[in-house]
């Protein structure tokens, strides 16, 4: 749930920064070779098409996009145009010279400056990775990379060319390219027909010193994880303390907010309700809840049971509402939102996740049970009646101030410097009113007994069934594709990029990064939740350390880590240098006491001492200043895990006037009356 600030280039870092899995296959020596494959004048896809660089690697083409070859180059266009994707094999002595080759054949006039260079690990036949971090200011609205990628005494280096609204709407095709981009003749590993391993004391030891040492490599306060296997809990403890400076130390029954992973039982509670006959996966919502509106009449009309929470409407990510309206805000503000919404593409052609979509289906299976309760009540007591209480999720709850007593974790972030220290729990506030969405408070041991349930396809531990296996099922089937390997169903993912699947969904809110996690075929869940910013690099190699664990797979996750902490001092380092902090006394004295946006509310500018905050009502954040390269000054949020929100100063003809954007949309703050 929680806005991470934008970073150039992020799909390919990720992509290819050394969280998937490499085959134990011998790399294969590449010579250059014609790419048979590869259109002699420009073609538009009619569908997702396997290609080759011109060497030869094999990758996926997106449906849609336009392929064309120049010289040593493979251009991927989508088809908003303005956007590119590179694929470009060169000769060169190391990676920065193939870099240097791969842009003169690319566009040689391109000038932006290096921010970063990063080394990664070897991964997927590669046999050596280095990412490129370009500088763009905020006006550019675009993010510009490029990660070089050696075989065999030969480069391909992928350039990242792409306009924020365009490479955010097609995230998931930008991941089908990359996501099988390995040398040619290269097997990935898989763990197909492997039969999963007990988990007896020596591999419990492997995965819990693997968390322990990963908290400290990233200085994250505390981690909780809990493993089932065969119907039993195998671990549920914690690592590390609840908050710093207190000794109180995490454990199994320690509460932490479990953000996204909400979606997830919310589309449970549906099912049972789908069970039980009170509707359909294929009723349309208006039936349910008649002021469910979104801002386009057709979409409005498509949109099923079954699309509540599939990330399949056309409809963006637009969070900055209920973040920065959230004072006041409730349920049905939160539903007439909805109305201003409008798709960005077709009903069920792109992966765009939708906060606000997720928070609709909550309410509606709550109306629907409790119709004379009010939205947000009517969804609380559906959630107890329908998962918590049955499944014996005691410790669960939306509830903030029973979840603040006793044994729970306190949020923590990074400071300007990259420091990690206390959090304000002010922005996580601000869910509350599409709590639907990514609200709950929930513990390791809770979440367990709800991946066990998925485990056991509806039955409780007692042998009672809880619900039919159809509607449960039913949520995890593709309703939109998230790449080659992984799809979306209903508030779960399921990855098969190892040859099994996974099932699994992360939750993302101030200061809480969490995962669950289940192989079906293994009988195995698992869990893991963390209570600072730098947790989010925890979970994904905490997955690959379980499947390795599990199956003697090739040991990466270690060095996943290791790498992912050096990349974040890294980068942290060199987004610091360009920030003024305090913020720049002169860009501060230019700026009005109050703005006012008429569709995110306003900000109270102050100053305490040198340090100078921007007050949102529901929180507020000390800002640093930026000189961008085109001239501008931005103002960005610095306080920890409130950061990375940036306000481009737009004054013009005398009136002064701020911007704050997402991917694909833009808000206007204008000077306002006090």
């Amino acid at each position: 749930m929680k806005r991470l600030p934008l970073v150039a280039f992020g799909a390919l870092a990720l992509l290819l920064g050394g969280c998937k899995p490499a085959s134990d296959s011998p790399a294969t020596t590449q010579a250059p070779a014609a790419n048979a494959s590869a259109p002699a004048e420009p073609e538009t896809l009619a569908t997702d098409t396997p290609r080759t660089t011109v060497d030869g690697n094999p990758f996926v083409a997106p449906e849609g996009w336009t392929l064309e070859t120049k010289g040593p180059a493979i251009l991927l266009t989508p088809p908003e145009g303005g956007s590119r994707i590179a694929l470009v094999d060169v000769a060169g002595e190391d990676a920065d010279a193939a870099v240097a080759a791969a842009w003169q054949a690319y566009d040689a006039d391109a000038k932006w400056p290096l921010k970063l260079a990063t080394d990664r690990p070897a991964r997927d036949g590669w046999e050596q990775i280095r990412n490129y971090d370009y500088e763009t200011s905020a006006n550019d609205r675009r993010s510009v990379g490029a990660a070089a990628l050696k075989h065999g005494g030969r480069w391909t280096v992928a350039i990242y060319d792409m306009a924020h609204a365009v490479g955010e709407k097609r995230g998931a095709q930008v991941s089908l390219i990359f996501d099988r981009l390995m040398p040619k003749g290269y097997n990935r590993e898989s763990f197909a027909g492997k039969t999963a391993h007990k988990l007896d004391d020596a591999r419990l030891a492997q995965l819990t010193k693997f968390v322990e040492d990963a908290r400290q490599t990233l200085d994250v306060p505390g981690v909780a994880i809990g493993i089932v296997q065969d119907g039993k809990v195998v671990f549920a403890d914690g690592f590390g303390v609840r908050a710093l400076g207190k000794p109180e130390k995490v454990d199994g029954d320690t509460r932490f907010m479990i953000a996204s992973n909400t979606k997830a039982m919310t589309t449970l509670m549906l099912a049972k309700l789908v069970a039980d006959g009170k509707f359909g996966w294929k009723t349309p919502v208006t039936q349910l809840l008649s002021e469910f509106k979104l801002g386009d009449a057709d979409t409005t009309r498509q949109v099923l049971v079954e699309h509540l929470i599939c990330a399949c409407t056309g409809l963006p990510r637009q969070d900055m509402e209920w973040l920065f309206e959230s004072e006041g805000a409730t349920p049905e503000s939160v539903m007439a939102t909805l109305a201003t919404m409008q798709p960005t593409s077709k009903f069920g052609e792109l992966f765009q996740y939708s906060n606000p979509m997720a928070a609709a289906a909550g309410f509606a299976g709550g109306h629907v049970l409790y119709p004379d309760k009010e939205l947000g009540a009517a969804y609380d007591a559906a959630m107890q009646s329908q998962v918590f209480g049955p499944l014996g999720m005691k410790s669960t709850t939306f509830d903030y101030d029973a979840a603040m007593r006793g044994n729970y974790a306190m949020p923590h972030g990074l400071d300007v410097d990259g420091n990690t220290v206390p959090a304000s729990m002010d922005l996580n506030h601000t869910i509350i009113p599409a709590r639907p969405a990514g609200a709950v408070w929930s513990t390791v041991n809770d979440v367990l007994r709800y991946v066990q349930m998925e485990l056991d396809k509806g039955l409780l531990p007692d042998g009672t069934r809880y619900i039919d296996e159809a509607p449960l099922l039913e949520r995890r089937k593709q309703q939109v594709a998230l790449g080659n390997d992984a799809s979306y169903g209903m508030g779960l993912m399921v990855d098969r990029t190892w040859g099994i699947p996974v099932v699994h969904h992360g939750g993302d809110m101030l200061g809480f990064h969490s995962d669950m996690m289940w192989l079906p075929e293994h009988n195995v869940g698992a869990v893991i939740l963390t209570n600072s910013d730098p947790g989010v690099f925890i979970r994904g190699p905490f997955q690959r350390r379980l499947l390795e664990v599990l199956f003697d797979g090739k040991p990466e996750a270690v060095e996943n880590v290791a790498s992912q902490a050096r990349r974040l001092e890294e980068s942290r380092a060199a987004e610091r240098k360009r920030l003024t902090a305090p913020a720049d006394a002169a860009a501060v004295d230019a700026l009005a006491a109050h703005y006012r946006s008429d569709e995110l509310g306003d900000i109270a500018v102050s100053r305490k001492g040198d340090a100078t905050w921007f007050d949102f009502g529901g929180w507020k954040s000390e800002v640093a200043s930026r000189r961008n390269d085109d001239g501008t000054t931005s103002f960005i949020t610095i306080s920890p895990g409130e950061d990375g929100f940036e306000f481009v100063v737009a004054d013009k003809d005398g009136a002064r006037s701020l911007v704050l954007r997402d991917a694909q949309h833009e808000y206007a703050f204008a000077e306002a009356e006090g």
